[in-house]
């Protein structure tokens, strides 16, 4: 079984730059993001954090090629995106994602030979490889009906990465889920990463969330989206999410995308990379 390399570079994989994105309603055109740049490198985690009406979802769906951008460009390996492609897979939260009259082995396989990038044989070689991954080697004959949330979700991140992507996009996967499953998804979506290095755009509203499945965390602002700051976050793990450097970090960050009035400098007094009414076109990098 041979998987797509990810070696580690000085250029970005994936480049937004200066991104804003609308979308209309029956009354009236909305603005999502304004001005959103970003760079994502190979085998990164990398996750977009922000409360409602941030643009997050919008962003990940303009990457995905389903909604294009009126101003700014987004390149995929210096190529600019501008549809749908087999290089970016998307995973949604929504457990009905899968056909419920094909088997799990059959749902897994069936993008790769539809999109003809590989032979029946090979589709259910690599379909057969990423179940046994997220613990389904034994419920590839099942039907979706007969799944818990979890397993579904872990049906459609197999079948994501049988199509072995450059970028894996997870729009929420896990909020549907309880406390538990969520957790237990959490460790083992960072157990396959360890193991395959895929690249990995996620999005979520959940602060602790984004500490433990992001290796770098964008903060976004709403109304329209726009870029607060970047954590660099890639110390932390599952088992740290009661420590005190955690905690103190994910306090940083409710402050930084809730801040009061006396925490907002004025523009004409904010200094590059840390105005929160116009961002710097890259995002000004904390550590965490």
């Amino acid at each position: 079984m041979t998987h797509r390399s990810h070696d580690t570079v000085a250029q970005p994989l994936l480049q937004v730059d200066g991104v804003g994105l609308e979308y209309r309603t029956r009354r009236s055109l909305v603005r999502a993001t304004h001005d959103v740049s970003f760079d994502v490198f190979p085998a990164e985690r990398f996750v977009l954090l922000g409360p409602s009406g941030c643009g997050k979802s919008s962003l990940l769906k303009s990457i995905g090629g389903f909604l294009s951008p009126v101003d700014g460009e987004i390149r995929l390996e210096g190529q600019p995106v501008t549809r749908p492609g087999p290089d970016r897979i998307m995973v949604f939260q929504e457990f009905d994602q899968l056909p419920p009259w094909k088997t799990v082995l059959e749902n897994t396989l069936f993008p790769l030979v539809a999109s003809r990038q590989a032979t029946r044989a090979e589709a259910e070689e690599r379909a057969r490889y990423f179940l046994d991954k997220v613990g389904l080697a034994k419920f590839t004959d099942a039907y979706p009906h007969t799944l818990s949330g979890g397993m579904k979700q872990r049906v459609a991140i197999a079948r994501a990465l049988t199509m072995q992507p450059k970028v894996l996009l997870m729009d929420e996967p896990f909020a549907a889920l309880d406390a538990l499953t969520r957790r237990k998804m959490q460790e083992e979506l960072l157990a396959l990463w360890e193991e395959v290095r895929f690249t990995l755009l996620f999005v979520t509203h959940s602060i602790e969330e984004a500490l433990i499945v992001g290796s770098r965390v964008l903060l976004l602002s709403p109304h329209p989206g726009r870029v607060r700051a970047e954590i660099n976050c890639h110390q932390f793990a599952l088992s740290d999410q009661g420590s005190e450097a955690f905690q103190t970090t994910a306090q940083r960050i409710h402050h930084l995308l809730f801040p009061t009035d006396t925490d907002v400098p004025s523009p004409a007094t904010s200094t590059q990379g840390k105005s929160y009414e116009h961002p710097a076109p890259r995002a000004a990098r904390v550590s965490a």
